[in-house]
């Protein structure tokens, strides 16, 4: 059931490059952020609202605290990054280096996290790899 939701992400990963570089046409790309985020924030609120979530929010520990702001610090600056790469590059180009982010997660979940990387997850990531080399060349 995983990877239905893994799909979906997917599906709307792509449709944020594409509608974002429309709308950072002639925009500064730090005010499309913080616009994006704005929107992401009241959609999230909604939702956590809506489904119940927010019920729990008393059992967050000062940990879960810590690392999602960490979380929402880095999911910031690629945001800024991002959307400064679409606005000087093609979508073809910048959202396939942008999914390096893959490859990256993969060799970090096992420095900190302590997972595996089978030989089937080494070869996908090194043809993750690859392929964005041939798009930066």
């Amino acid at each position: 059931m995983w990877w239905i939701y893994a799909l979906l992400s997917a599906f709307f990963a792509a449709l944020t490059a594409i509608f974002a570089k429309v709308g950072i046409k002639g925009v500064n790309t730090d005010l499309a952020t913080a616009i994006r985020t704005v929107v992401i924030l009241i959609i999230a609120w909604g939702i956590a609202f809506f489904r119940g979530g927010i019920t729990s929010i008393h059992s967050l520990t000062k940990q879960n605290i810590i690392f999602l702001c960490l979380s929402g610090i880095a999911t910031g600056l690629s945001w800024i990054f991002y959307f400064k790469a679409l606005q000087l590059g093609e979508v073809s180009q910048v959202a396939p280096v942008d999914k390096l982010s893959v490859a990256l997660a993969i060799i970090l979940s096992a420095i900190f996290l302590g997972e595996a990387i089978t030989p089937k997850i080494a070869i996908g990531a090194l043809l993750i790899i690859a392929g964005t080399f041939v798009l930066i060349l």
